[in-house]
């Protein structure tokens, strides 16, 4: 940028200089010369079509036709980099003949302006000088020359920026600027107005030491800018050769895609809490030539939440990175659900007939990477209300984790990890642990259902994709447990509907009370699933299981209550209990035809074993009446014998004896 500068500064002064030659050279061979002096300094083609037109007194001037500038060698866009419909330079004939040289104006007419960075860093508007083409040097004539410059016009102009490493396009139209240089070593201004993407754009710009600052180096500057409604002010130190900067910043940022279009980016407007209706940054800005930016003593203003604190943005390999320290008050976050209603769903809690299915965007998880310490004393996220918090929040690669430090909720606490990951598409998990938490408030602000009192323990772990809170809860997977102390639920009474046989005790003024509740569960496909729930009450004892719908917000769970009668625990009444459809409507009936198909397999039990029983009765008295007949023949079971094996023994003995009785005789003789 020095070397642009230098170069159309010595191109102008020698123009001018030799102004005088325009009486005795034909207009064209004047355009001629000027055009090869261009390039010999720029290494660039400059075009001179038309008439030129010269003006001597008072006034020295020259007026030309359709003026282009060849863009660089290097560039694949289409057409100069710089081209006008004309050029008007005007110079105070009367002080250059004192050696002062006073520009009266400077004006492009309809100028058409491209600016283009290439991938590997180079920039089109690097020429003249430096090793980058042309013979702009400190010796060029003009160099270094001191001017003053009443107005310089640009009027019905258009600006366009490519940088084709980041992709990043940014188009300004209806450019009307003007440039005012009453001292070349002392202040000058500059007023910018423009379209960009059908929004208003404008910039102004007051600094002082004209002379440093073209050659890039800080002075004193006063900058306001401003796109759409967005209004952004600098008052402090700057210079370009490197970027850097040292004031107080003020930006009031009402507009933020106006902002982004002005930007060349796609910004969105934030949710409420975040920015939708209000969005103020204060500081002290500093910018160190580096890339990187600081700013301290930070003062941010979303909606109705304010954060104070300290924030550093350094530049990476692919995007920027933030690191910050905040502080905030009471913060309202009630817009990061995606839906407005409390409870998440469409139409208010429990009563909704669906979860919201409006796409949420996270776009903006991928502008930067971040490591950002938040401590607040309150967040309110609209479908849950939190205390005193201290979280780590890290981005990296558009996908957030926020790793919970401190979390006062409900009379109790919680810990772990909540992600949002935005890395092609959406998905969001967690691994939380909740301790003596009031399950009445959590539930009421959750789902608009205050019929359990107590307070307890949960842990969960859960995986949910999609781009709304309908698709995440359709699709939702997980695990966890839940174990509650003494409490009630109100609205059911388990011990009247087992007395009774009647389903018709629910709704006000009925409760069942219990020492305590206990289950795990499980979560696939946006259904949770638990088999091992056990509730004990007095005068009563329950297991559940079943299925819970949180994507089709439905209910099909059983409960197996038992009346207990007796001290140890033991008899009572059982009747199965069915929590069947919506959780806007859901119908409590009392299994009774499990209680008849229970007695009936019961009986039928109890038969098989009174027959077993009988027949067992009639083998003892056959066996007794058997040992008894036996006895009588002497034969009686030894210890450790059976009843056969005494058998078997008498008979071998009887065969022994008859046959000792025989053989006696053969050998006597008998």
């Amino acid at each position: 940028m020095r070397w642009l500068l230098r170069a159309v500064g010595a191109i102008l002064i020698l123009v001018l200089l030799g102004a005088g030659l325009l009486l005795m050279v034909p207009t064209e061979r004047v355009a001629q010369a000027a055009a090869q002096q261009f390039e010999k300094l720029t290494g660039r083609a400059l075009t001179i079509e038309g008439k030129v037109t010269p003006r001597f007194w008072p006034v020295l001037g020259v007026t030309t036709g359709p003026v282009s500038m060849a863009n660089a060698d290097w560039s694949k866009e289409p057409g100069p980099m710089f081209a006008a419909d004309g050029l008007v330079i005007e110079i105070n004939a009367s002080a250059l003949l004192g050696g002062d040289i006073r520009i009266l104006g400077l004006r492009a007419e309809n100028p058409r302006i491209l600016l283009e960075r290439a991938k590997d860093g180079r920039e089109n508007w690097v020429f003249g000088g430096g090793g980058s083409g042309g013979e702009v040097s400190e010796a060029t004539p003009g160099v270094g020359k001191s001017y003053t410059l009443e107005q310089g016009r640009i009027s019905g102009g258009t600006i366009r920026y490519i940088d084709h490493a980041s992709g990043r396009r940014i188009a300004l139209d209806n450019v009307d600027a003007v440039l005012k240089v009453p001292d070349f070593t002392g202040p000058f201004t500059l007023e910018l107005s423009a379209l960009s993407g059908g929004q208003n754009v404008a910039l102004s710009a007051q600094a002082d030491v004209f002379s440093a600052f073209t050659e890039g180096r800080v002075v004193p500057l006063t900058l306001k800018a401003s796109a759409g409604k967005a209004r952004v002010a600098f008052d402090g130190r700057a210079g370009w050769s490197p970027l850097a900067a040292e004031g107080t910043l003020e930006a009031d940022l009402p507009d933020l895609p106006a902002v982004g279009a002005a930007m060349g980016s796609a910004i969105s407007t934030p949710p409420p809490g975040f920015g939708a209706d209000r969005l103020t940054v204060a500081g002290q800005l500093t910018l160190d030539g580096s890339g990187a930016a600081y700013l301290r003593g930070a003062k941010i203003v979303a909606d109705a939440n304010e954060i104070t604190g300290d924030l550093d943005l350094k530049p990476g390999k692919d995007r920027p990175k933030l690191s910050a320290q905040l502080r905030s008050g009471p913060l309202v976050l009630a817009g990061a659900a995606g839906g407005s209603v409390q409870g998440g769903g469409s139409g208010g809690g429990m009563q909704a007939a669906g979860w919201p299915k409006d796409r949420i965007d996270v776009s903006a998880l991928g502008a930067m990477d971040a490591a950002v310490a938040l401590v607040a004393p309150s967040v309110d996220l609209g479908v849950a209300k939190l205390g005193e918090t201290r979280a780590l929040i890290t981005i990296d690669r558009a996908r957030a984790v926020f790793d919970i430090r401190q979390m006062a909720a409900y009379g109790g606490s919680v810990t772990g990890q909540f992600v949002l990951n935005g890395r092609g598409g959406l998905s969001v998990g967690g691994d939380l642990a909740l301790k003596g938490i009031g399950m009445e408030p959590l539930l009421q602000d959750m789902a608009g259902w205050d019929r359990l009192i107590a307070q307890g323990n949960l842990t969960l772990n859960f995986l949910g994709v999609g781009n709304s809170v309908d698709e995440i809860m359709q699709g939702l997977k997980g695990s966890g447990s839940l174990s509650l102390g003494k409490g009630e639920i109100r609205g059911l009474d388990i011990g009247g509907m087992l007395r009774t046989l009647d389903a018709g005790y629910v709704g006000e003024g009925q409760k069942t009370i219990f020492d305590g509740i206990a289950g795990s569960f499980s979560i696939a496909g946006g259904v949770l699933s638990n088999s091992d729930l056990k509730l004990v009450a007095p005068y009563l004892t329950a297991t559940g299981m079943g299925e819970i719908g949180l994507g089709k917000r439905d209910l099909n769970y059983r409960i197996r209550p038992t009346a207990l009668t007796k001290e140890d625990g033991s008899g009572g009444v059982m009747v199965p209990l069915w929590i069947t459809g919506s959780w806007a409507d859901p119908t409590f009936r009392l299994d009774l035809e499990a209680i008849a198909r229970e007695k009936m397999e019961a009986e039928a039990k109890a038969a098989e074993e009174r027959l077993k029983a009988e027949a067992k009765a009639a083998e003892a008295k056959a066996k007794a009446e058997l040992e008894a007949k036996l006895a009588k023949e002497g034969i009686v079971a030894g210890e450790g014998e059976s009843l056969e094996d005494a058998v078997k023994r008498k008979a071998q003995d009887a065969l022994t004896e008859e046959a000792g009785k025989l053989l006696n005789g053969i050998l006597q003789g008998n």
